[in-house]
């Protein structure tokens, strides 16, 4: 047992270095450095196991060993499994609820899979110093591992009392599930029953987290025109051809639909007098000959946007752009809702300063919100709508979806000391 004066002592020693951190949280942060070589054996472990998103065994083997983790710290454990013509694995959802609730009911979100299947030949961890390699380590297994290893933080010092936190590890976020109305309704279940929803996806820079990601839609383009000599087109008996009609469609997506936040790509064109197109709209063939004008194209692209507002206003305009029509020519457009965006709001806002204030007491710095302009889809936005969000909370590297995925070992431990005392604070808030 230490003298009093001693630990009077490591107290103002802590206060001084740390900021406002009370006995509870430095608990919480000494549990933390107990636990960390523990914490980077168990990143290995689950690295070491392939969860690609269509490798169904590998996905529910990982959240086994997640499942049996949340056990030990007193969580429950329910396995989600999807309907098998879905070919997905499932999900793992741990959830602690324990006295009356006093706090923030919390939502943590992670996922168990990574874009690398069993076919891939990036497969295994290995550690260089302070990077940690590895298929999944910083998208998204390091995330996981934060938010398991902060909660183990706060049951070990005794801090989630009066408490509900559920623990949401998707098995198809790299590849989801369709219908998304199946594959999410858990997730948004979860939701409904908690205030506020932190993601754990990569961090984007260490002293930034998100408060908005834009969403996903995709759409689809055909255009046809009079097959005909090129001798005659433009000729009143001919007109422009579908190809013309479709190069006008773009340029005018272009030139008339520039706004912030706002993307829209043609990812595929095919265009001929003979035109065959997959039935995922993934590729195709196309045949033709210069001296004939082409009676078909096809285009499929992806739309991007930061409120649902921008997203209907972005596909109005499309519409009212292909419905002009060149000579001789006609146009349907198809457009199909993907990702939902989640929306800047001062709800969300205000999480961050929180996490801003857990950040600059742990001596760390001011926490800034990171440009939306910048972020991809993610699961926190399927429950945007129905609590406040804060996403980028996970661990800091580069690489995801490449052969050289690797994490930084330097900021891991301050990523998870955030993490536990931004949850401590939540569930214990007034």
């Amino acid at each position: 047992m230490k003298p009093l004066f001693a630990t009077s002592m490591l107290c103002l020693i802590f206060s001084m270095a740390f900021g406002q951190i009370n006995r509870t949280e430095q608990k919480i942060l000494e549990r933390i450095d107990a636990n960390y070589e523990e914490s980077l054996s168990f990143l290995e472990k689950v690295v070491n196991i392939n969860s690609g998103s269509l490798n169904i065994a590998g996905v529910q083997k990982v959240g086994k060993v997640f499942s049996e983790a949340f056990t030990d710290i007193g969580f429950q454990n329910t396995w989600v499994d999807l309907p098998a013509e879905m070919k997905r694995g499932g999900h793992l959802f741990s959830e602690f609820s324990e006295g009356k609730i006093k706090g923030k009911r919390l939502l943590l979100i992670g996922h168990l899979d990574t874009v690398f299947e069993e076919d891939s030949p990036f497969q295994t961890f290995r550690r260089s110093g302070d990077t940690l390699f590895g298929p999944g380590v910083a998208d998204m297994k390091g995330g996981d591992v934060v938010i398991l290893y902060a909660l183990k933080a706060l049951q070990e010092a005794g801090a989630l009392k009066n408490a509900q936190i559920i623990v949401s590890l998707i098995g198809d976020e790299e590849k989801t599930g369709d219908p998304q109305e199946v594959s999410r309704k858990s997730l948004v279940d979860a939701a409904k029953r908690s205030d506020i929803a932190l993601g754990f996806e990569g961090a984007t820079g260490f002293n930034y987290a998100t408060i908005a990601r834009r969403g996903t839609a995709s759409w689809s383009l055909e255009t046809t025109g009079v097959r005909a000599h090129s001798a005659g087109v433009f000729r009143p008996n001919t007109g422009a051809g579908a190809i013309y009609e479709a190069s006008r469609i773009l340029t005018a997506f272009y030139e008339e639909l520039q706004e912030e936040y706002l993307t829209y790509n043609p990812g595929l064109i095919l265009g001929g007098s003979l035109v065959d197109v997959a039935d995922d709209h993934s590729k195709g063939s196309a045949a033709g000959k210069t001296n004939v004008v082409s009676p078909y194209t096809f285009v499929k692209g992806d739309l991007r946007f930061l409120t649902p507002e921008q997203m209907e206003n972005a596909k109005a305009k499309m519409e009212a752009i292909v419905s002009r029509h060149l000579p001789k020519t006609d146009a349907t457009f198809t457009f199909e809702p993907g990702y939902p965006s989640m929306p800047p709001t001062a709800g969300n806002m205000a999480v961050l300063q929180k996490l801003s204030k857990v950040s600059v007491d742990l001596g760390q710095g001011e926490v800034l919100p990171f440009d939306p302009g910048r972020r991809g889809a993610g699961d926190i936005s399927f429950v945007a709508a129905y609590v406040d969000a804060l996403d980028g909370l996970g661990v800091e590297g580069e690489g995801a979806h490449t052969l050289s995925e690797w994490m930084d070992l330097k900021t891991f431990k301050s990523f998870t000391q955030r993490a536990a005392l931004l949850i401590y604070r939540l569930i214990h808030e007034k």
